[in-house]
This record gives structure tokens, sequence and C-alpha cells, in this order.
């Protein structure tokens, strides 16, 4: 089982680009937002896709911190994965929005306010990824707010 949970964490080889693992993490958050966008998932099914990610994130981003013997082992990019994929969902963005979710969610991922910060602090995955969903709320509001002003830049 922790081969799974690895590979989860990991998102496979991406966790273990020496240059900006988590950048590329959220990369492959866009891409499962934007897989979801062009399916046409409805809100329900979003947010159980949001829920997967979390819940899986956390319990391989746990066994990754036990296997890699670091709190929050940089080969873990699930959490960046979940953040990236609250920050967009529900908001209606195409690619445009996208990349600006994307830019969001980074910049919020650097500064951590808070409370990611407090959260951040929590043992094993609840704090890997914690932090990084509570970071992608404030992405996603700052999205719906850009987007209810200027509803052609989805």
């Amino acid at each position: 089982m922790t081969g799974l949970a690895l590979f989860f964490a990991t998102m496979g080889p991406t966790g273990y680009i020496r240059f900006a693992p988590g950048t590329f993490g959220s990369a492959i958050g866009v891409a499962l937002y934007l897989l979801v966008y062009y399916l046409r998932f409805d809100m329900v099914m979003q947010i159980a896709v949001a829920v997967i990610v979390i819940g899986g994130g956390i319990w391989a981003a746990s066994e990754a911190s036990r296997h890699f013997q670091q709190e929050d082992p940089s080969q873990v990019v699930v959490d960046e994965v979940a953040g990236q994929f609250v920050t967009l969902m529900l908001t209606g963005s195409a690619i445009r929005g996208a990349i600006l979710g994307f830019l969001v969610f980074r910049v919020l991922d650097i500064i951590k306010p808070w409370p990611a910060q407090k959260i951040e602090r929590l043992h094993g995955g609840v704090g890997i990824v914690g932090d990084d969903v509570a970071v992608a709320i404030y992405g996603n509001l700052i999205l719906q707010g850009v987007f209810y002003f200027v509803p052609d830049f989805r």
C-alpha cells in the first residue's frame, strides 16, 4: 500500500523533479480541473473530485511523510494538485481563467495567508494538504470576484 500512497503523493515522477516540483504539481491540478471542465462535470461531481483528491492526498501525504522521514517532504505534490483544483472548481473557468487561477494559487501558496500558516503546522497529511486547501479557498474567492466583475475573462 505504501507504493500506491507514494505514487499518489508524488504524482508519479512529478514530485521528484528537482526544479520547482510544487509548480509542476499545480500544473497537474490545472490539467485535472480542465479535464473536469471539458467533461462538463456539474457542481456535485466537482465537489466529489475535490473530496477524493483531498482525502486521498491526506492519506498519501501522511504515508509519504513517514516514508521520507520528513514532516513536509518536497516530493509530495498532491497538496498542490488539491489546492489548485479547489482554486478553480466551481468557477466555470476555461483556459484563460485557469491560467489566472494558477498564478493566484501559486502566489497565495508562497505567502500563506492566515490560517494557512497555522494549518501547515498540523501533523502529517492534514498539515501538508490542509494549508494548500485553505489557500485555495482564498484563491477561489478571488477568482469568483474577478469573474463577477469581468465575466468575459473566464
